[in-house]
Formats: C-alpha cells, sequence, structure tokens
C-alpha cells in the first residue's frame, strides 16, 4: 500500500488548486458565505465552468464528455473542491447522474444506452434519482416487490420505491424491478431506466424532522419502461445493483475527510465564541473529533490505494461508513452543548448541505445551520446501510465469526396491484 503521491501528482494537485483560485476569484470566502439567492445563480453558472473545464465528472472518459482522469487525479479534485468551499455537484441529482448511473452504464449499459443517456446526464438535461429501497424492506436491498411484466417490446410496472434523494427534481428513475416473481431475493431482479414524466407515476416528498424535503417516494401504477432501458440484461439486476453501489465508493473519500476538518475548524470557532475553549472537558470532546477526522482521512487513502491497485472495495467501506454516521452525531450533539441554551434560540443561516459538513464560510456562530447538521446526523446511522448490517458484515465477512441466525420469512398477502399482475 502505498500512501503518498508522484511529483506529477503533486503538480496536477497545485494546477487544480490555481485553477479554482482563478475561476472562483478574489472575494471568494466559500459556498456556505453566499446568501440563499447568491447560491441558486452560482449553482448554475459553477456547473457550466466544471462542465467546461472538464470537472464536473472528471473521472468519466473524454469521449463521454468527462475529464478522463485517473483514480487519483479525481481524488485530488474533490479534494480541492472540498478545500476552496466550493461544491463538487452543483444541483441535487448531479450526484446520481456522475457517480452512480454514469460508470453504472458504462460498464454495463449497450451502446445506444450510452448514446442516449450519458450525454444528456452530462448536460443535465436527465436528472436522476435512485430506485432501491422500498417499503417495509428495511435494509435488504434484494426485498423488492415492485412488479414489472412484459408487454410487447415494453415492460408494465407497478409498486412503490421510497427514500430517494432529491427524487422531486428527478425527471428519471433508474430502479430494481421484479420481473421474474418465481425466484426469491436477488434473483428475477432487473434493472430499469424509466422516465419520471408520464402517466402513472406520481412522487410525493417526506419531509424530515429538519422540515425538509430532501427525500421522496414514487408511486408506479402501469408505469411504461423499454426494453431497450434494460440495463445489463432480464434477470442480471442484482448484478447491476451491487456494482452502482461500489462505484458509489469512488474518489470522494479524501474530500469527505477534508469538509469535516473544515467543520472541526468552525466547531473550534465557536468553542471560542462561546467561551467553552475554557472547560477542559470540551476541549477534550474536541480534540476526539480532531483524532477522529484524521482516522477517517487515514482510512480513506486506504481505500483509495486499493482502488488504485484494482483490489475489490474492501472492509473499510463498512469501517468508513459506521465510523463517519457515529463520528457526525457526536461532532454536531458537541456543537449543541457548546452552543447551550443558544441551541434554541434558533440564529443566523441555515445549513447549506443536507448530508454532511457545511461548506466553508458558513457562519460558525450560527446556531440554525448547527441545529440543522444535529438533525441531519441522527439517521445517519440508518440509510445506506444501517449500523447493524454494517457491524454484520464485519463480524461474518472481515472476523469469520458464525453468522447471526436470519430469521424467516413471513408470509404477506401479496397487495392489489399484485393480485392484478398475476
Amino acid at each position: 500500500m502505498d500512501l503518498h503521491y508522484s511529483d506529477a501528482e503533486q503538480r496536477y494537485r497545485m494546477e487544480v488548486r490555481e485553477l479554482l483560485a482563478r475561476l472562483l476569484g478574489p472575494d471568494w470566502h466559500g459556498f456556505g458565505a453566499l446568501s440563499e439567492g447568491e447560491r441558486a445563480t452560482f449553482r448554475s453558472e459553477w456547473r457550466a465552468t466544471l462542465l467546461e473545464h472538464g470537472l464536473l465528472a472528471p473521472g468519466w472518459p473524454a469521449e463521454y464528455g468527462g475529464g478522463g482522469l485517473t483514480l487519483i487525479e479525481q481524488s485530488i479534485v474533490t479534494e480541492e473542491l472540498a478545500e476552496a468551499g466550493a461544491p463538487q455537484f452543483p444541483t441535487a441529482n448531479d450526484a446520481n447522474g456522475m457517480v452512480l448511473l454514469g460508470p453504472t452504464l458504462m460498464h454495463y449499459g449497450s451502446a445506444a444506452q450510452k448514446a442516449f443517456f450519458l450525454p444528456r446526464t452530462l448536460s443535465g438535461e436527465i436528472t436522476w434519482a435512485q430506485g432501491y429501497s422500498e417499503p417495509e424492506a428495511g435494509s435488504d436491498l434484494f426485498n423488492v416487490r415492485t412488479r414489472a411484466v412484459r408487454q410487447g417490446d415494453s415492460w408494465i410496472i407497478n409498486g412503490q420505491k421510497i427514500w430517494q434523494t432529491a427524487g422531486l427534481s428527478a425527471n428519471w428513475l433508474f430502479a430494481l424491478v421484479r420481473t421474474d416473481p418465481a425466484l426469491p431475493g436477488g434473483k428475477g431482479l432487473s434493472f430499469m431506466l424509466l422516465p419520471i414524466d408520464q402517466p402513472g407515476v406520481t412522487v410525493r416528498g417526506i419531509k424530515n424532522m429538519a422540515g425538509e424535503t430532501e427525500f421522496a417516494e414514487v408511486f408506479l401504477t402501469d408505469a411504461v419502461a423499454s426494453d431497450e432501458h434494460v440495463v445489463g440484461g432480464i434477470g442480471n439486476g442484482a448484478q447491476v445493483a451491487l456494482g452502482l453501489l461500489g462505484f458509489e465508493r469512488g474518489a470522494g473519500g479524501l474530500a469527505a475527510a477534508a469538509a469535516a476538518r473544515i467543520e472541526v475548524e468552525r466547531l473550534i470557532e465557536l468553542a471560542r465564541a462561546t467561551g467553552g475553549a475554557r472547560d477542559r472537558g470540551l476541549r477534550r470532546r474536541i480534540a476526539r473529533c480532531r483524532a477522529d477526522v484524521h482516522v477517517l482521512r487515514c482510512l480513506a487513502l486506504r481505500s483509495l490505494s486499493a482502488g488504485v491497485s484494482g483490489d475489490p472495495p474492501g472492509p473499510e467501506s463498512s469501517v468508513t461508513k459506521m465510523f463517519m454516521s457515529l463520528y457526525r452525531q457526536r461532532v454536531t450533539e458537541l456543537a449543541l452543548d457548546l452552543l447551550g441554551r443558544s441551541a434554541l434560540s434558533l440564529d443566523g443561516p441555515g445549513a447549506v448541505a443536507a448530508l454532511g459538513p457545511q461548506p466553508r464560510g458558513l457562519d460558525a456562530a450560527s446556531a440554525t445551520a448547527w441545529v440543522d447538521d444535529a438533525l441531519h446526523a441522527r439517521p445517519g446511522t440508518v440509510y445506506g446501510g444501517s449500523l447493524q448490517i454494517q457491524r454484520n458484515t464485519l463480524a461474518e465477512r472481515v472476523l469469520g465469526l458464525p453468522r447471526e441466525p436470519r430469521q424467516l420469512p413471513v408470509h404477506k398477502e401479496p397487495r392489489q396491484e399484485e393480485r392484478n399482475a398475476v
């Protein structure tokens, strides 16, 4: 495992840093310093700028409009963007398109699918949401009840998906559907692409406890997907879905660690402003946060090194997910303790980023932003693979402990749409 950058990679980092400084200008103080109105304008302009310089999808091959960068170069770009306080994905659906579906299509998609979807995803004409999770499925990715039945050269889809990130602003859905109901679990699944703007598709926002509608649920009633938009072949949905999740791990680990470090700097500013820096117990908790961020960076370096060597994602992905979700709760609880009663007054600007640390520039003393962060951190140990799932993965696949006894599936009456489909 080599954790050192070569001279060429160090030079590339400086080139990226200088480019971002030139593009953002001398008056730039970070995305968090912009007002809500300024952010809307900046997002649109910044997306066009990143696209022009091949940085919107830095890992995509140049033939598809990407930057054609190596994994390490991609990591450098994302880390420098975080350091500069500039968004890597300016619009809410960009990550779904650039990190998840784009690489998946390049690996599993047909030539026609690549030619149609990739340029439109890059231009922003097509915006994606993920259709994996379903009600009552828990953390079981393959507990899919949404059914697709072939009708000529199309598929008729009935069911429900839930927890779509940025689902309200998406116009296409990539979804796991069951095309063979006789097969259990991951068998009999297919990976389909379907437009949301069609009869039979209803999208409803889900308001979280922070009062935002970050997530959505989708109801499919005789919705239609073209047979040409099945990715990876009928019945191969599980393989495609797992491949997509592998791409999700990507090159953003060091950027996440950089963002967490910037957040700790903001936390220290808050401690000085509130007088909490004079309290020995609070100082020790801040020190632990700094140490945790260093651990996150080490895990990211290890993961990046493995990726460069061509090794498949290892147990560090489960370790990182578990560590990060617990850390987010710890650091935001500390912020609330530093604020004390001020946490009840909700002064200052709100959070800019929903699911992670705030970008550089946001007021460190903003009680509203810290409370938003604390509320967003609560479900972190559930989504994206619950804490219990991650611990089971590590216990069984890494430590070799005996498998936890699984509960036998409970027979349930089929839903109305399932009875209709028979």
